[in-house]
């Protein structure tokens, strides 16, 4: 059953029919948290349920996490309530919510890594006088009902991703929680290690758990949830009793905005979309070869466990092109812009810029060959924070201020002061510590040393925008379009869907490390693009 179309994202809307009721585990009412001047969280009201999987779904920055993170006593609200089996319930803490009967596996492993499984099973937990060989046993009856392989006498360190996983499943399970908080818990893993997480998800309901799984993965909400509730700049946009047969009206909630009148939908119910090329050299729109600045042909990358990030990755940035790489985040998205600036080796492929192989070329042989990178993480690869802003400015050209032997401070802080203005970068001084700069200025400062690079043919720039205010979001994109217009060509990567198709001239979606699909963004038609874009994001492939 399709959903109602959302007219205010502070409404909620019904989806599919009402379920059979079962017994409440946690009741969240009204529930509100902010972080500064960012509303996090408004008005969220959900009903987890004994043996049943709940689906939370949304967009990135939706506040999935955070409310997982409320339920979970990580954050406390500033407004609503919650009642944990029909009484009043607030942690203070992740102990507070464990002793409670709560657990949650975050998106990120909090294993140590060089002690044994068993170990980091029993941390928090043991007190007094441990039996390791009562409590292994104990671990090895557990897994096995669950259907898990794990040995508690390994080392951590020396498991694969999914094992890892495993690990923290079981870390969570061993303490017989009544509700088990599952964020993003299939992002890192292989297909059969998804399989065996949605087996055990399985189980663990049969037991009267109540589960929580937060997920964009369409087959996963088919096979496994019970319910689903959909979030949207934090607050509930939809819900449905019935995901299984609602999952089409659910995407839709997840990336519809308020209608405008540019989204009218056209009259053959048509979306403007191509597949991916099929070779390198495939040009779009048919253009000469001679326009590409940037060319991929087939990019793959293993990581040390041996799990697949980026599998065949063919794409063509031409000159005076933005072209997007649109997903959610990892999903190959970060190992090909770090293939890109050789901060990454390709396990298989190669890439060119203006005709040359640059696949195996280092940092600053990219540079050299007109490659400017706006890095994912600023502050651990994008400049020194100790140095100043003079220096960080010309990291990748301080050569050209060397003199027998010294460097030219005056010319350079003079230059930086021309830089500092052209791209409204704001400091006391151009000597002041990188580190004392606010987010969005460190951001400007990063770009406008790239987009000034001599010779600058391609700009990488990946997350561009994250962690910015408004204003400088619009600052930075008015630069890349500049660029752009100048004849550069521009691989943006960004999280962030909205942006893309304000900003993108094409934009392409990967998924576990494959493109899905390629659209041409079309204001008449965005409603359906965005519906497309986003069923791709999550493996849908028709």
């Amino acid at each position: 059953m399709d959903a109602t179309p959302v007219s205010a994202p502070a409404a909620a809307v019904p989806v599919g029919e009402a379920a059979t009721p079962r017994a409440s585990v946690l009741r969240m009412d009204g529930i509100g948290k902010r972080f500064g001047q960012f509303q996090a969280l408004t008005d969220v009201s959900l009903e987890l349920c004994a043996g049943e999987v709940h689906c939370l779904l949304g967009e990135n920055g939706a506040g999935k996490s955070t409310l997982c993170n409320v339920m979970f006593g990580v954050h406390q609200p500033d407004a609503g309530a919650m009642w944990l089996d029909g009484a009043p319930y607030r942690p203070h803490s992740p102990r507070d919510a464990l002793t409670h009967g709560i657990a949650m596996v975050h998106q990120h492993f909090s294993l140590v890594e060089d002690v044994s499984v068993l170990d980091n099973l029993l941390l928090g937990q043991a007190r007094g006088w441990l039996d390791r060989k009562r409590e292994a046993q104990r671990v090895r009856v557990l897994v096995a009902e669950l259907g898990l392989a794990l040995d508690p006498d390994a080392r951590v360190a020396d498991l694969s991703v999914g094992e890892k996983q495993r690990v923290e499943i079981v870390k969570c399970l061993i303490r017989e929680p009544r509700l088990l908080v599952l964020d993003e818990p299939t992002a890192v893993l292989l297909p059969a290690e998804i399989d065996a997480l949605l087996n055990t998800c399985a189980k663990v309901v049969e037991r009267g758990c109540a589960v929580v799984l937060v997920t964009h993965k369409l087959a996963e909400i088919r096979r496994i949830a019970n319910r689903a509730t959909v979030l949207q700049s934090g607050r509930v946009v939809a819900r449905s009793s019935n995901p299984s047969a609602d999952v089409d009206a659910l995407v839709r909630a997840m990336i519809q905005r308020p209608a405008q009148a540019n989204d009218a939908q056209p009259a053959d119910n048509t979306v403007r979309a191509v597949a991916p090329a099929a070779t390198p050299s495939a040009s779009p729109y048919g253009r000469p070869l001679a326009d590409e600045a940037l060319q991929v042909d087939g990019l793959t990358v293993r990581d040390a466990d041996g799990v697949m990030r980026l599998q065949d990755c063919t794409l063509v940035v031409n000159r005076g092109e933005i072209v997007g790489i649109a997903g959610v985040e990892g999903n190959g998205q970060s190992e090909l812009g770090a293939v890109l600036a050789g901060m990454q080796k390709a396990s298989a492929g190669r890439f060119f810029v203006q005709g040359k192989d640059c696949t195996h070329a280092a940092p600053q042989t990219l540079t050299r060959a007109g490659v400017g990178v706006v890095p994912e993480d600023r502050h651990a690869v994008g400049c020194v924070p100790d140095m100043s802003v003079t220096d960080n400015l010309f990291l990748n050209r301080l050569d050209d201020y060397a003199r027998r032997g010294f460097m030219r401070r005056r010319a350079m802080r003079r230059d930086a002061r021309t830089l500092m203005q052209r791209f409204d970068v704001r400091a006391a001084s151009p000597d002041v510590a990188f580190r004392g700069l606010s987010g969005g200025n460190q951001q400007k400062a990063v770009l406008a040393r790239e987009l000034t690079l001599d010779g600058l043919a391609v700009l990488v720039a990946a997350q561009p925008t994250r962690g910015l205010d408004v204003g400088a979001v619009a600052a930075v994109y008015e630069h890349i379009r500049a660029a752009r217009d100048d004849g550069v060509g521009v691989l943006l990567i960004s999280s962030e869907l909205d942006e893309l198709m304000a900003v993108a001239d094409r934009v392409l979606v990967m998924y576990r490390g494959r493109i899905m699909g390629t659209c041409v963004p079309d204001k008449s038609q965005l409603t359906l693009q965005r519906e497309r874009i986003g069923a791709w994001m999550a493996g849908q492939t028709a």
